[in-house]
């Protein structure tokens, strides 16, 4: 077995620690067991069509577009999940659509047009997942939250409003909440990054024989390409859900509690 080769024994070794977590979640009585293995059955699938779709998109003489193509079928795609898991805020999938489109260009733009990795479809594909999949984390996170929020505290978000706020000052507070709730994890793997993890790209540059501190480099362009990235889509989702969820009269849309 070369190196980086996986066969089938070292990938059934791999799902060990998956097997105490399902040993943890039946011990505790979490009800997780099929959200675990759900999980990894899906991933597994997701990841060999991913493969396939890389090896055909990788071919020589096969045009970016196609490259193109599917990173703007990611981006339909992260924006429907973002949909998905908050249902409740109407038109939202436009929004999402918006900022990661928006997001994805820009970022997109700076990597390839200041050379940092050369467009094709090898850096087009991985890196606009990478953007993409940053963000949808937080955009979830915010556009839940938001709505949580203000289903939550509904008795005051009205009690402002009848002293005279507007919708956008009487939410205002709890869609600071939900934006800080997104962003925290994202800002705290960037505290750590280097000390207690090494990013994905520069452990594959390195890998494949990049100077180290080129390596570097590139993950820093990258790590802070991301944290934008992640910042401006979870302001944009909570904002724009903030105005979904009220009516042009400054009136609070009937919102339903989230089961626990």
């Amino acid at each position: 077995m070369g190196h980086g080769d996986v066969n089938a024994l070292g990938l059934v070794t791999s799902l060990i620690l998956v097997a105490v977590a399902l040993a943890v979640s039946l011990g505790q009585q979490l009800r997780l067991e099929r959200d675990l293995i759900w999980s990894v059955i899906r991933a597994f699938a997701q990841l060999i069509v991913m493969g396939f779709v890389l090896a055909w998109l990788l071919e020589p003489g096969r045009s970016t577009a196609y490259s193109w193509l599917w990173v703007a079928g990611m981006v339909a795609f992260a924006a429907w999940t973002v949909r998905s898991r908050a249902p409740e805020i109407p038109g939202l999938f436009s929004i999402a659509m918006v900022a990661l489109t928006a997001a994805t260009v820009v970022t997109m733009g700076v990597i390839f047009g200041l050379g940092v990795f050369p467009m094709e479809a090898r850096a087009i594909v991985p890196l606009g997942g990478m953007m993409i999949g940053n963000s949808l984390g937080g955009t979830v996170v915010a556009a839940r939250r938001v709505a949580d929020e203000l289903a939550d505290k509904r008795a005051e978000v009205e009690a402002r409003l009848a002293l005279g706020q507007s919708s956008r000052e009487a939410g205002k507070p709890y869609v600071r909440s939900a934006i800080k709730t997104a962003l925290t994890p994202r800002i705290e793997s960037t505290k750590a990054v280097g000390l207690v993890f090494l990013p994905g790209a520069m452990t594959g540059l390195i890998l494949a024989g990049v100077n180290p501190i080129d390596a570097v480099l590139v993950q820093a362009a990258i790590m802070y390409l991301i944290l934008g990235t992640v910042a401006t889509t979870s302001v944009v989702i909570g904002i724009g859900s903030l105005r979904q969820l009220f009516t042009p009269d400054h009136r609070l849309r009937r919102l339903a509690r989230r089961a626990s």
